[in-house]
């Protein structure tokens, strides 16, 4: 019996024993010195040692290795530690998702692939939802230092005495002789969400023969639920953002934007907390993500989603979609990831997912697609801004700003590496959007190992800005490359003056037909009034669609965030990237949605709202045209109500009456009433061919005085 290193270098002494195999009862132990070198498993020193050994007798010979490694993870208090130092769990799920086979890879080159990119993101930790995998998948986390939740097969009744009670407490003891060994695998429930009405009684078993049968890990009842007073954690969905059935209830859809909440109140003070399938932010499908399905698996589900966008004549925007919603889905992850690094005492979160999951109806909620590669719009760099052994975080009381206020904000850091660091150096700056530097400063700080480190206080005056301005927020850690960002908005607290205002209107009554005939511009608000049919019923949100809307029964929000050209004239009093940020929560918050179907195919709406790509519609929150003489423009947001407290919408709506008193409000297409009655249904009229223009004139105008 010999071990050695991963590189095959003897450690420790050689031992030799001799085995009366008639009086054997077929267990030998035996100790290994290892010698004072030993150097410890962890996700920053993943040392892996492997035990050979070699059985001889007269009837021949046979060898057996095992990867091992030495550490301790174990539960302290609310947090975990490993080795004594406490650790911070970034994870993701596994779901079994192989689309080229239909089954789990068994080489460690893919396996390593899939760890590779968890680093690449800042995770540390995977969850393998309601499996085990085989043997590659621990071979590899043992030598990359990652941290696996792994499950015994279940998502089912227990408790209730059926097969499956037995089954799964025979699989749990498989699982534990066959890869106990490794280092990497540090937690272990039965599965995920159980049902039964004696499931605590049965599950609180489990723990306790798993507690006594191997005390190597820590363990809990299942993934989700239930609470178990013997459990070492507690795995549960409460601590995050979104969840089934609070779709615009959630605080990143019911609250103006702000980085200050945290999860609290919703951890235990008995054990470590770590929180279940957190995020479930979805994303417009990536179209060329189909040719990559050259296995056993084929994309139908995409070929039919590109096919409806095709036919809505909107074929050429299914890129733009996919980078507009990413950057939305992105932004919900940032904000899902910093609360739960904001959280003291917090022992971690399991994202669902980093990948997509192409079941339960198509749930595209990962940054990456199911091969895991990325997508095009954020790449592992950014994503460890704010998912990462360390982290810079600010607590925001807002972002969205008046240039009467000033800017104050505390900073703090999440510090979860290989050790405390000695006194460094936290340098800030606030610039503009084109990286001029306005104001900058800097503290010097020791930083223990843990979160809720409070690093200072970012100060400035924001009278400074004159002109309506997107500023960036900037926290570094010394010369490294560990640092954080944050995009803020200062608007003018009193707002320009603008002559020749055009008419405002809720409807399209005679007066504002009149205005569009005799040339003059017409400015539309449709907020409350839309017809169900045309858009109203739409679940309007600031965040992207949970899990997906097939899935949980059309759960709200029903889009994807806002997609559009942020050069385009009317935007230019309104900063923006063509995406949605948080200067469009204002707005997102109380808007209908127009399907604009029935218009030209060509049309295109200044402003997009991406539908879900399971209806495909042509959604609009903004848009041009000329009516007769006239020019119309016409906005779905909420464009009247509390703009005192709305700065965002305020400014939007100074943006659109700046634009409309321009030589730039110049709509390029246009639009006859009949065309309008489309949207807006103010009766049925279809064809140009079959009535005058003045016709259709007095039949909208009845319409109208009904």
């Amino acid at each position: 019996m010999q071990a050695e290193t991963a590189s095959g270098k003897p450690v420790g002494e050689f031992v030799q024993v001799e085995v009366d195999a008639k009086n054997s009862d077929n267990c030998i132990e035996a100790t290994v010195e290892m010698g004072e070198e030993i150097k410890t498993w962890s996700e920053h020193t993943p040392n892996v040692y492997r035990m050979n050994v070699l059985l001889q007798s007269p009837d021949g010979v046979d060898r057996k290795t095992c990867d091992f490694g030495f550490r301790e993870f174990k539960a302290n208090g609310t947090r975990f530690e490993v080795n004594g130092q406490p650790v911070f769990l970034r994870g993701t799920l596994e779901c079994c998702i192989f689309p080229l086979t239909g089954y789990p890879a068994m080489q460690n080159d893919y396996w390593a692939k899939i760890y590779r990119t968890c680093k690449e993101y800042g995770l540390n930790h995977v969850r393998f939802h309601s499996w085990c995998p085989p043997e590659a998948a621990f071979h590899v986390a043992d030598s990359m230092g990652i941290y696996l939740q792994v499950e015994c097969g279940g998502w089912a009744e227990v408790g209730s005495g059926k097969p499956q009670d037995r089954w799964l407490k025979e699989e749990s003891d498989r699982i534990l002789e066959e890869y106990g060994n490794h280092p990497s695998f540090c937690m272990m429930v039965y599965g995920n969400e159980p049902g039964g009405a004696d499931q605590v009684r049965y599950l609180s078993g489990l723990v306790d023969h798993w507690k006594k049968k191997d005390p190597r890990r820590v363990y809990s009842s299942a993934a989700g639920w239930p609470y178990v007073e013997n459990a070492d954690y507690w795995n549960t969905p409460d601590p995050r953002i979104q969840a089934w059935g609070a779709g615009i209830n959630s605080i990143i859809n019911r609250e103006a934007p702000r980085t200050d909440y945290d999860f609290a109140g919703k951890i235990r003070t008995n054990m470590p907390t770590v929180s279940h399938e957190i995020g479930q932010w979805c994303v417009y499908p990536n179209f060329k993500e189909i040719e990559k399905y050259t296995g056993v698996l084929k994309a139908k589900n995409l070929e039919i989603f590109k096919e409806t966008l095709a036919d809505k004549g909107m074929e050429d925007m299914g890129e733009k979609f996919l980078y507009a919603s990413g950057r939305l889905q992105t932004l919900c992850y940032k904000a899902d990831i910093e609360a739960a690094l904001r959280t003291p005492g917090f022992a971690g979160f399991q994202l669902l997912d980093l990948h997509d999951f192409p079941g339960q109806g198509t749930a595209l909620v990962g940054v990456l697609d199911p091969f895991w590669d990325d997508k095009g719009y954020v790449t592992g760099e950014e994503y460890r801004t704010f998912c990462n052994s360390t982290v810079p975080l600010a607590r925001f009381p807002k972002m969205v700003w008046l240039n009467n206020e000033k800017l104050e904000v505390p900073l703090e850091i999440a510090h979860f590496g290989e050790k405390p660091l000695p006194e460094t150096t936290i340098r800030w700056t606030v610039s503009t959007a084109d990286k001029q530097v306005l104001k900058e400063g800097s503290f010097t700080r020791e930083l223990p190992l843990g979160n809720c480190l409070p690093a200072g206080t970012i100060g400035y005056d924001l009278s400074e800005i004159k002109e309506p301005s997107q500023l960036l927020v900037s926290v570094q850690i010394g010369d490294t490359d560990i640092r954080n960002q944050w995009n803020i908005w200062v608007y003018p607290a009193v707002k320009k003056t603008v002559d020749n205002l055009p008419y405002i209107t809720t409807r399209l009554d005679r007066t504002a037909q009149d205005k569009l005939d005799k040339g003059e511009s017409v400015l539309l608000l449709t907020y409350g009034t839309v017809p169900p049919e045309k858009g109203g019923d739409i679940a309007v949100g600031f965040s992207s669609i949970f899990w997906n809307t097939a899935w949980t029964r059309g759960q709200a929000p029903h889009t994807l965030g806002v997609c559009c050209d942020p050069k385009h004239p009317a935007l230019a009093a309104f900063p923006n990237e063509g995406v949605s940020d948080y200067q469009w929560w204002d707005l997102m918050n109380r808007c209908d949605a127009m399907i604009l179907d029935d218009y030209p195919k060509d049309f295109r709406p200044i402003v997009h709202i991406v539908d879900d790509w399971f209806t495909n519609r042509k959604l609009g929150m903004l848009y041009e045209a000329r009516v007769g003489k006239g020019k119309l423009l016409v906005c779905g947001a909420d464009l009247q109500n509390d703009l005192d407290k709305r700065p965002a919408a305020a400014q939007f709506r100074q943006s659109l009456l700046e634009y409309m008193a321009s030589d730039r409000f110049d709509p390029a297409v246009s639009l006859q009433p009949y065309e309008l009655d489309a949207l807006f249904d103010y009766g049925k009229i279809h064809s140009t061919e079959t009535r005058s223009g003045e016709a259709i004139k007095q039949l909208l105008n009845q319409y109208i005085l009904r």
